[in-house]
């Protein structure tokens, strides 16, 4: 599957022990009162996981096998939703992997279906094929790339949408003219950039998940941070919207260098985009 961390999840899940992990996190009493120690299970938990590119397959049977070798890896029963990674194989594949996804929802091993990079054309095709909508589709979704087709798509079709990893957006390959108003804004608002991107996303109805390594206390307080927990107290007014709304440049994929179920080969040109694959 997508990541190869199978096992480590599994792990991690285990190690929770049906704690809240606030210890781990390095959360003080004063820091979390609620959170510290509250007692969870699997149902609390959200467990999501993809297949990538090499293992689509217009072979269900295939599939069914590899999410099933991934269930096993993590010792789990089931996730809640399983994603097609990216659009970057071909129809047949692409359609036969989707279709298989659907088949193990109704036998409850996975709850829910999704897709990755989607544009509108290969969304079109799960329309066509007659398939159940994906539950969310997640993408690289920022103030400088709104992938504003996909948005009116999901709109319509009544489809959630997702925001991928915006680690990219601050490096030398980012928007730097918009990164500088972004900036301002967080500092005018005692903010970090990333919170004021997580509440632009959640303002507009977007699903947002932010990650951060795990191997300081400095990432881990990141995660809390910059959560919609981090983010509770903190609301962006309509003149702030407009502004970070009018920062929208398409900012590519290819330009940024960001890879996320693609190689170097599948990147063709600084204005490459996944979700123009199709």
């Amino acid at each position: 599957m997508a990541y190869g961390n199978a096992a480590e999840v599994g792990r991690a899940i285990k190690d929770i022990g049906g704690v809240f992990p606030t210890r781990y996190m390095g959360l003080s009493d004063k820091e979390s009162p609620k959170l510290r120690d509250r007692r969870i299970g699997r149902k609390d938990l959200f467990l999501a996981t993809k297949v990538d590119n090499a293992s689509q397959s217009a072979n269900a049977a295939a599939v069914r096998r590899s999410v099933l070798d991934h269930l096993r890896i993590m010792k789990m029963s089931y996730v809640d939703m399983c994603s097609v990674h990216s659009p970057l194989t071909d129809k047949s594949r692409r359609l036969g992997t989707y279709a298989a996804l659907c088949d193990l929802v109704k036998e409850g091993i996975v709850r829910s279906v999704g897709v990755c990079n989607y544009g509108v054309q290969a969304l079109d095709e799960i329309v066509s094929a007659g398939l159940p909508l994906p539950a969310v589709n997640q993408l690289e979704l920022s103030p400088f790339n709104q992938h504003k087709d996909v948005v009116d798509w999901a709109d319509s079709y009544g489809m959630k949408l997702s925001c991928a990893p915006w680690s990219k957006l601050s490096g030398a390959t980012g928007p730097q003219d918009g990164w500088a108003k972004l900036s301002a804004m967080a500092k005018s608002r005692n903010a970090t950039k990333a919170q004021i991107l997580v509440r632009w996303s959640l303002q507009k109805g977007y699903i947002c998940v932010p990650r951060s390594g795990t191997s300081s206390k400095v990432e881990r307080m990141a995660i809390i941070e910059n959560s919609g927990y981090g983010v509770k107290d903190l609301v962006l007014n309509n003149d702030e919207m407009k502004i970070l709304d009018s920062l929208d440049v398409q900012w590519k994929a290819g330009t940024l260098g960001r890879r996320d179920g693609w190689s170097d080969d599948d990147v063709k040109s600084s204005q490459w985009e996944p979700t123009d694959y199709v």
